[in-house]
């Protein structure tokens, strides 16, 4: 049986760290930066941790 492939678009967007969680970049960040306030920029510029449930639903996405 073939192995399976990596989505690409997936792993594009998603990185895994040490222990196995999920990061990715928060989504707002690439135009129309003058309307939005200071805090909301500064809030989107870092990575986040994907929730449990979205980890789950990510994961086979990426790994197979």
């Amino acid at each position: 049986m073939p192995k399976q492939k990596t989505k690409k678009s997936a792993s594009k967007r998603f990185w895994k760290t040490a222990r196995g969680k999920i990061k990715y970049k928060r989504a707002g960040a690439g135009h129309l930066l003058t309307g939005k306030t200071s805090k909301r920029k500064r809030h989107m510029r870092g990575m986040s941790v994907l929730s449990v449930v979205e980890t789950k639903r990510i994961t086979p996405l990426l790994y197979h």
